[in-house]
């Protein structure tokens, strides 16, 4: 039975170091951390590394469940795979496991808690980037397709699939360039 500790920050810029101590602390002989967003658990090879790797009566450890994720339904589905390789997850803020009967409901209402937030960080991100547009501050982020380019080549009687190939961008960049005109 080994205790598999993981910790997760979002940003680049974060760090895991505190997470990891209190998974050492708590004994966790392997500890997986990474930095990715919560959302989805797409692109976080070090949690699909612990799952490929966990066995029966091991312990999936993370600091707070909202490390685990931020989707109800992944966090579901992750304690649905632990659950049928007879391992489990404790959580240490607030603590509880789901070895333990009340596990699963708390998995579920901090799971729900965790998108809410999810909801509530994306909605103060969206408000702040309206209040800075009309300020004129906030103009987006620069085009990566040469949006002119594309509609000169599609003027001269170029294809999407042609233009991308020359402009070695995708045929959807392409008609979105177009679109946008």
């Amino acid at each position: 039975m080994a205790k598999i500790g993981y910790a997760r920050v979002s940003a680049l810029s974060q760090d895991n170091a505190a997470q990891e101590a209190r998974l050492r602390a708590v004994g966790c002989e392997i500890v997986r951390s990474e930095k990715v967003s919560g959302k989805s658990r797409d692109g976080r090879d070090e949690l699909a590394a612990i799952l490929a790797f966990i066995r029966p009566l091991d312990e999936l450890v993370c600091v707070r469940l909202d490390r685990l994720g931020r989707s109800t339904r992944d966090v579901l589905n992750l304690v649905h795979e632990l659950e049928a390789k007879g391992a489990a997850l404790t959580i240490l803020e607030p603590s509880f496991s789901t070895r333990d009967p009340a596990g699963s409901l708390l998995v579920t209402v901090l799971g729900m808690v965790a998108e809410m937030e999810r909801k509530f960080i994306l909605e103060r991100q969206k408000a702040g980037i309206e209040i800075a547009k009309s300020k004129g501050v906030y103009k987006g982020r620069k085009p990566s397709v040469p949006v002119e380019r594309v509609r000169e080549m599609n003027a001269e009687g170029h294809g999407p699939s042609s233009i991308a190939k020359a402009l070695r961008i995708s045929r959807m960049s392409v008609h979105r360039a177009l679109r946008a005109a």
